[in-house]
């Protein structure tokens, strides 16, 4: 334990001075989208009674690449698999750092011992909380044990380790915010269009996420072991309502990345440590937030998000980080101009100009 205990003090120390900073390049339009299809080839992924997971990804996955090259010209797709292929999940962020895309999509199917259970879910990098998130943990990050030198290509992380999984979900804070948006964009299209159950965005320590140098999320389009949901992900239909959701995710966070107004007012720029981000509506007790006082609720959307803390400079509330990460080491800086969300990276260049 002490050993973890000193890694866990030397990641959030390391974090904590480097990944807050710059939370986009200095490009901020949406040019390269890199699509990843979980799975394929040797790794077979969740198996339902008719179908493997790696065949309804790669189907979903080729789709979405379609809608985006027809619609969105001016943005170019990158496939990290377009066959029956086994890609090492280090590979596949590899591929997107190498095509400097800015945004990451992960495709998978969900699985479950209970045959009932259905609905969505899109994960970004975070610390999972839940047996049930710890579950879908495990099994995606369990493939790197049939790659080849993966204990030295991994620095010994164990899939099957809740603490190493915290160590990990560190890592990619600096895209956070970005990823949870174009998350719950993806949400949101998939319960009002694709009528599907929503399962929420959800954080977890996902090795495909972690090194991405960019936003990035992983979406869970059903659940195999459900035969009712398994029919519709196999269908040509069912997988292009779950593309095409995906699309329009995408068709809108692009639009809300590019489409920002240059502000005219005089700046009024505060920031604040994000400590949850949920669509249920949670009360601001301390014993609901590991004893934090003074917790604020804010509605986005359909979402709740729940802060601590403010400040007028990022030293002031980089150092309030520090504190609270010690009770929930996912929090991390927000930004807002006027009562507006804007970047970090944003709110940084208004105060120096």
């Amino acid at each position: 334990m002490k050993k973890l205990y000193k890694i866990f003090f030397v990641a959030i120390s390391i974090l904590f001075f480097n990944n807050n900073i710059i939370a986009q390049d200095e490009n901020d339009n949406v040019d390269v989208i890199v699509i990843d299809a979980g799975h394929g080839g040797k790794d077979p992924g969740a198996i339902g009674k008719k179908s493997k997971e790696k065949d309804i990804a790669l189907a979903i996955a080729l789709k979405l690449g379609k809608y985006i090259n027809e619609n969105l010209p001016d943005v170019r797709v990158v496939y990290t698999r377009k066959t029956d292929k086994f890609i090492e999940l280090h590979r596949r962020s590899e591929i997107a750092d190498e095509n400097n895309a800015d945004l990451f999509i992960s495709i998978h199917v969900n699985a479950s011992r209970a045959k009932n259970v259905t609905g969505t879910s899109t994960f970004v990098m975070g610390l999972n909380r839940s047996d049930k998130q710890l579950e879908v943990v495990k099994r995606e990050n369990s493939v790197i044990l049939i790659e080849d030198n993966y204990k030295k290509r991994y620095d010994g992380f164990d899939p099957n380790s809740p603490e190493t999984e915290i160590i990990f979900s560190l890592y990619q804070n600096s895209y956070l915010e970005q990823s949870i948006k174009i998350a719950g964009l993806v949400q949101d299209q998939f319960e009002e269009r694709a009528k599907r159950v929503n399962r929420d965005v959800r954080q977890a320590g996902l090795v495909v996420l972690w090194n991405c140098s960019m936003p990035s999320i992983l979406i869970e389009t059903g659940f195999i072991t459900n035969p009712e949901e398994e029919k519709f992900l196999m269908s040509e239909n069912g997988q292009a309502i779950i593309a095409s959701s995906i699309y329009r995710a995408v068709k809108e966070y692009k639009n809300i990345v590019e489409g920002k107004e240059p502000v005219n007012e005089k700046n009024n720029i505060v920031f604040k440590i994000q400590i949850a981000y949920s669509t249920k509506d949670i009360e601001t007790i301390p014993e609901n937030f590991e004893g934090i006082k003074q917790v604020e609720k804010v509605k986005d959307g359909r979402y709740y998000r729940y802060f601590t803390g403010s400040a007028k400079t990022y030293e002031e509330i980089a150092s309030l980080q520090e504190k609270i990460r010690k009770k929930i080491p996912e929090a991390y800086v927000i930004a807002l101009n006027n009562g507006k969300f804007i970047t970090v990276k944003d709110a940084l260049q208004l105060l120096n100009n």
